[in-house]
This record gives C-alpha cells, sequence and structure tokens, in this order.
C-alpha cells in the first residue's frame, strides 16, 4: 500500500515555487505618470543634483553670519528673492528677502527665518533687525544633497509607487521602461457555482471567489482573461487549460483541487503538461497544484508552457493561499527580487488553546489597545473574517496562544499590492 506523501510546509512550498519562476523579460516604456504599480525594467540614474543649486528651506532673510554676530545686526534689504527667480551677488552689511525654494544668492551664507527678523524703514530704504546669530550654512539646502547627478536612484525590479514616481520625476525621467504586464488567465470549477444576478438554484452557492481574485490580480497590474465558469468535467478542465495556455504566462483556477471524484484539475493538469507540487500543511488551504500546462504551436508541437497554480474552492483558502503562495509568485514573475512580506510582532489579546498541526494562518483584527483580537470563527467558508480582518497572524505548526503571548502579524495592506 502506498503511503501518503508528506505534506510540505509553508516556506518549502514558497521556496519551490520561487525557484521555478522565470521573469518576463519582455518591456515596454511608460510616462512616468502612468507607470504606477509596474516594476522598473532597468535602473535609473540622475543626471543632476537635487538640489540643483542651495536654496533656502524658509521665507526669511538670506544674509552674510559674520555680519550678523550681534544677535541684533540692522541690515538693509537689498533684494527680494521669490523662488524661482535668480539674486544678485549678495554685498557686505546686506540682507536679502528670500522666500522657500529660492536659490540663496552668491556671498550668503546663512538664511535667518523671518519670525526673529523684523523689517522696517530707514527713509527711503528697506532694513531689517536680524534678533538672531545664525551659523553658517543655517537653513540652507545645499545642491546635491538629496541626489547626486550619476548616482542610481531606483534599481531594476523596483516596483513603483506614488513616492518612486515623484523621485523620478524630480529628476527630469518623464519615461520610465517597466516589465509589460503579465498576462495572467482565470477560471472556476464547480457545477454549484452562480454568477450574482442570476437565479440561485437549489444546491447553488455565488461565485465570490472570481471577483475576490480578480481584484487580488488588478492590484498586481496584471492583464487578466477571464474563462469563467468551467464545467465539473475531466473534458471541459482539458480544453479550458490548453485554451489559456495559448497566450498566457499564468493560469489561475479556484476549486477543483482536492483528491474527490469530482475534482478535475490535478488528472487534467497531468494530461496537459505536469504537476509540481500538491499538498501544504497550510491551513486554510492545504490543497494547492503548481504546475506546468503545454502550449502547442500551429504545427501542434510544444512550444512552451504557462504556469499554472490551483487554488481550493473555499473562499477564505482560496484568499489566504493567493496572498501566501500566488502574489509572491507573481511578483518573482514581474522580475521583484524581495516578495517577502512585511510582518510586525504584536500582542495576543486571546486564548488558543491548541494549535493545529499546520501552520495555520488566523485572521486577526487591531483593537484600541493596540494587541489582537481574533475572529471567533476561523472556517474557511467564512469570508466575512477577511472584511473584519486586518491581516493574518502566522501560527507555527502546534503552537497554542496564551494572552500576552507575542505573534507574528502579516498587515493585509502589504499582503495585497
Amino acid at each position: 500500500m502506498n503511503q501518503p506523501k508528506p505534506m510540505l510546509s509553508v516556506a518549502e512550498a514558497l521556496d519551490f515555487l520561487l525557484a521555478g519562476a522565470i521573469a518576463v523579460t519582455e518591456t515596454e516604456t511608460l510616462p512616468t505618470l502612468e507607470a504606477n504599480g509596474r516594476v522598473l525594467a532597468l535602473a535609473q540614474q540622475s543626471q543632476l543634483d537635487v538640489p540643483p543649486m542651495d536654496n533656502t528651506s524658509m521665507d526669511g532673510y538670506a544674509v552674510r553670519a559674520a555680519d550678523c554676530v550681534s544677535g541684533s545686526a540692522v541690515l538693509e534689504v537689498a533684494q527680494r528673492i521669490p523662488a524661482g527667480h535668480v539674486g544678485q551677488p549678495l554685498k557686505a552689511g546686506t540682507a536679502a528677502r528670500i522666500f522657500t525654494g529660492a536659490m540663496v544668492p552668491q556671498g550668503a551664507d546663512a538664511v535667518v527665518m523671518q519670525e526673529v527678523c523684523v523689517a522696517d524703514k530707514d527713509g527711503e530704504r528697506d532694513i531689517v533687525t536680524i534678533n538672531h546669530a545664525p551659523a553658517s550654512g543655517e537653513w540652507i539646502r545645499r545642491a546635491g544633497e538629496d541626489i547626486r547627478a550619476g548616482s542610481t536612484i531606483l534599481e531594476a525590479g523596483t516596483r513603483l509607487r506614488a513616492q518612486e514616481l515623484g523621485l523620478a520625476a524630480s529628476v527630469g525621467l518623464a519615461k520610465l521602461p517597466v516589465v509589460r504586464k503579465l498576462r495572467v488567465a482565470v477560471f472556476f470549477t464547480g457545477d454549484e457555482l452562480a454568477m450574482p444576478g442570476d437565479e440561485l438554484k437549489p444546491g447553488a452557492i455565488y461565485n465570490s471567489n472570481k471577483f475576490t481574485l480578480r481584484g487580488l490580480l488588478q492590484n498586481l497590474h496584471c492583464d487578466i482573461t477571464d474563462f469563467g465558469i468551467v464545467p465539473d468535467t475531466l473534458a471541459a478542465t482539458r480544453e479550458t487549460l490548453r485554451r489559456a495556455a495559448e497566450e498566457h504566462d499564468l493560469i489561475i483556477t479556484s476549486g477543483g483541487v482536492s483528491v474527490g471524484e469530482e475534482d478535475h484539475i490535478k488528472p487534467a493538469l497531468e494530461a496537459e503538461g505536469r504537476v509540481n507540487m500538491w499538498q501544504i500543511a497550510v491551513k486554510p488551504g492545504k490543497p494547492l497544484a503548481f504546475g506546468e500546462v503545454n502550449r502547442s504551436s500551429q504545427s501542434g508541437e510544444q512550444s512552451g508552457r504557462a504556469f499554472f497554480l490551483g487554488l481550493p474552492g473555499n473562499p477564505v483558502s482560496s484568499f489566504v493561499t493567493f496572498l501566501l503562495f500566488v502574489r509572491p509568485f507573481i511578483l518573482r514573475l514581474q522580475g521583484v527580487q524581495n516578495v517577502a512580506p512585511k510582518a510586525v510582532t504584536l500582542r495576543a489579546d486571546f486564548a488558543l488553546p491548541k494549535g493545529d498541526r499546520r501552520n495555520e494562518f488566523l485572521r486577526a483584527r487591531i483593537n484600541a489597545q493596540g494587541g489582537l483580537d481574533l475572529f471567533p470563527n476561523q472556517s474557511s467558508g467564512v469570508l466575512t473574517s477577511t472584511v473584519w480582518g486586518d491581516g493574518l497572524i502566522d501560527n507555527p505548526p502546534n503552537n497554542p496562544i496564551a494572552p500576552g503571548d507575542l505573534v507574528r502579524f502579516l498587515p493585509f495592506g502589504d499582503l495585497m499590492y
């Protein structure tokens, strides 16, 4: 009698997945304004210093520090320099009225904030009393203080957020080379599935996974082709796999990955490609399929493959396994190297008397005291737990949790994008 193979740990399964990921190499160039969420294909260097010149970080007066050592110097205001204008060299014994961001005039070596200055008139002359003895360099942002010309500002493989786009714009980069969008096909198996808006017949359920998974894929800026709900037959599953493999990098399914007579993903995948992995010691989400689907040319010969990830059908299992396995796999296909989610250590404000034999990911919420509350029903079908919660507690196998214990927490905000 064949003995069942031992289940892979979460870490082993993720290592296996990432080792098999082959990053997309095709690129495109986008206007910087349109590159939000995309992955940078080539490192970017600055061609200029930022800031490009010494400028003031305060509204006030540009002075020579040597003229103000008394702490109550009275200086003639010889010029006015708004941002975007260039002043004249500052003469000894004078000050320049200057505004935030303006270039510091030659000869000035400090800026005194206007709050410690008193403007006045001496006949026809504008004067200012400087009630402060500034140090050389005070309130001056030096040229190149932030970025030096020739330095790398963004590495290849960077996921571009709003702040990266702003940084690129600050050195004048109007366009950015990015990895082309990953082409992902999705379909859903189960004769019991119905779409919202359709009549819900006896024994049927609405296909919530379609909306959850497509939303998660959109967050990762994938091009999505949805093949819909596929009948629970081996022939239909094989046919959809073949069609999906033709022009896609990755195929994702939900449902049909268990070992029942109506679960056709595994035999279909074995017929159309290969299965690399099957059982993972994770809760929720034990059944997970990873493999490849062969792609055929017009002549019928094999011409490459599409990666395949088959998620369980239970809504929470599908959601959690996407966050733990599909998300990092997609990021690696996009060329991102650091795909590990950010984790924080927080206090448990609940009791879990007995841990599961598998690595369990518990839906929890941060309370007003900075600790974690546990959703009372951790069933894999309770989708409300994912809306109620702020993230997942990564609880090792066989690990009970007592109030006050410190636990590893994965916020949803760092798992979904």
